[in-house]
């Protein structure tokens, strides 16, 4: 790499990876600051699927050894398409392969996040620096730098990218706060469990619903892949998710793992059909997690003005529900354009990031209302953006 100031990039997520691997392929300086110690550090979260939007992005910016390596790590779900049963009654509702689901050759392409990030953070693992926890920036006379929680400032670069996600103080800072991110009181559990507990189910995607709670509906997503239910060693996972107030973590702590989460799926489950109770019964307890539901601004993402050497890529822009499954390949989309516009500058120069937010504005506007459109209909949440709680 040249002796230009670097790029830097807060946060480690997938859209800071792969944006660096696209300034890697051009040849431009970087340098990524994580707050974590190690990918492995916290849990990795759930299976992501990928839409021909992301899986085009994806392939645009990796070089051919590694989109053949990430595309080989991908999971490709066909089967009996797409199913959706009554949880207690174990009935058949619907029976479809949306068009939106599937992604190439007919097949739902799927990969587990922790997969995903270390495909996409091959060959520069030198480039991240760790424990590095962004606070905020100043500008320079010709640069910026990041400033960490301990109040050190980074080396001065040429421009700082934020990717670190809902919390980002980035975002933030750019933004004059006009970036929010509400919390829609809506929880959610991860789960695994061996290939054993999915015979019932075989190959395809599901979505398993119950409405006869109490307190509102409680449905689970998964996916079984081919090969999966014929590898005994294998572990696969799966998501629920439910209406605002009926999976309650202790003490509201959504960043609880382990029984505690274990538990409560397992209590809401308890009058679940017998086809899908293996799910919970054969579950590794120890990678059972609880995750909080949150969303950007529903009418998408708001303008700011422009600085010329600071923008945001990823859920640090616009976080969106799980509903529909477009926030990753939304933000992936964002490496691919910012990496395309450095790229074609050749490095930074004015007008790169004004470029970028007007064009990623566009996209991820859209993929916001969507994703929120979809959720108010599945999880029965509501943004009032004058009442609703942020993060």
């Amino acid at each position: 790499m040249s002796a230009t100031k670097p790029i830097l990039i807060s946060g480690a997520g997938l859209a800071s990876l792969l944006l660096a691997q696209s300034l890697r392929s051009s040849k431009i300086p970087f340098k990524i600051f994580e707050r974590d110690a190690s990918f492995v550090f916290r849990a990795q979260g759930y299976r992501l699927r990928l839409s021909d939007e992301g899986l085009d992005a994806i392939e645009s910016v990796l070089e051919p050894p590694l989109w053949a390596k990430f595309w080989d790590t991908c999971g490709k779900t066909g089967g009996s398409g797409f199913v959706a049963f009554d949880a207690v009654t174990g009935e058949e509702t619907e029976h479809v392969v949306p068009e939106r689901l599937s992604s190439r050759d007919g097949k739902v392409v799927g990969i587990a996040r922790g997969d995903m990030r270390r495909v996409f953070a091959e060959g520069f693992e030198e480039h991240i620096e760790w424990s590095k926890h962004v606070t905020g920036y100043e500008l320079t006379e010709d640069g910026v730098k990041a400033i960490f929680a301990d109040g050190t400032r980074s080396v001065e670069g040429s421009m700082l990218v934020g990717g670190e996600g809902i919390y980002s103080k980035i975002a933030k800072q750019v933004s004059g706060g006009k970036i929010k991110v509400y919390d829609t009181a809506a929880r959610g559990i991860h789960g695994q469990a061996p290939s054993t507990a999915f015979k019932g189910l075989g190959e395809g995607v599901f979505r398993i619903r119950d409405d006869t709670g109490p307190d509102g509906a409680v449905f689970l997503i998964t996916n079984v892949r081919s090969g999966d239910k014929d590898d005994p060693n294998a572990q696969l996972g799966w998501t629920m998710g439910s209406e605002p107030g009926v999976i309650r973590p202790p003490n509201d702590d959504f960043s609880i793992v382990g029984k505690q989460a274990a538990d409560v799926a397992k209590s809401l489950t308890k009058n679940w059909h017998p086809r899908f109770k293996p799910l919970f019964d054969e579950m590794n307890e120890w990678e059972a997690a609880f995750w909080k539901i949150t969303c950007s601004t529903p009418s998408g993402v708001p303008e700011w003005p422009n600085e010329p050497r600071v923008t945001i890529i990823g859920d640090a822009a616009h976080s969106m529900t799980p509903a529909g499954g477009i926030g990753a390949n939304t933000a992936v989309r964002d490496s691919a354009l910012l990496g395309r516009l450095l790229r074609e500058a050749g490095g930074y120069k004015p007008g790169v990031t004004a470029a970028y937010e007007k064009e990623m504005r566009s996209y991820a506007s859209e993929a916001v209302r969507q994703s929120y459109g979809t959720a108010v209909q599945a999880f029965g949440i509501k943004i009032d953006e004058e009442t609703s709680p942020q993060v």
